[in-house]
């Protein structure tokens, strides 16, 4: 704990960082979860895969997710802390995108809000820590 003007102040950057470093690696789990078992990943997603539907979706799927993770985790080695809310802020789009997708697709609402929602405001609570860096 720093002091400033004789205020004692908190460091967030652990927290902050940390939690983005949890949520960059979480993210290339979920990518590689779907390229290795494509069809319970897609289940777990909330929108369950047609056992007899193309699986290239699912691979798209996990591609992106790992690529937005890795990119997540080059971010924090290499950029500012600035760089890494930005990216998190777009990160919840996806997440907020992810929860209509649930919705609109026949999944349910506790996967929805309680998986992707609840995913984008932890997202945006780190964007918002590291903004305060």
């Amino acid at each position: 704990m720093a002091v400033e003007d004789g205020l004692a102040v908190l460091d967030l950057s652990p927290l902050a960082y940390g939690l983005a470093i949890v949520l960059s690696l979480f993210v290339v789990f979920i990518g590689a979860r779907f390229l290795l078992v494509p069809q319970a990943a897609a289940a777990g997603y909330g929108v369950p895969a047609r056992p007899d539907g193309d699986p290239a979706y699912l691979t798209v799927k996990g591609l992106k997710d790992l690529t937005f993770g890795l990119i997540g985790l080059a971010l924090i080695a290499f950029t500012t802390a600035d760089a890494v809310a930005w990216f998190m802020l777009i990160v919840a789009l996806v997440l907020l995108g992810d929860t209509l997708i649930v919705l609109c697709s026949g999944g349910t609402k506790a996967v929805a809000f309680g998986i992707h929602f609840a995913t984008a405001a932890v997202v945006l609570l780190d964007a918002a820590l590291l903004f305060a860096l």
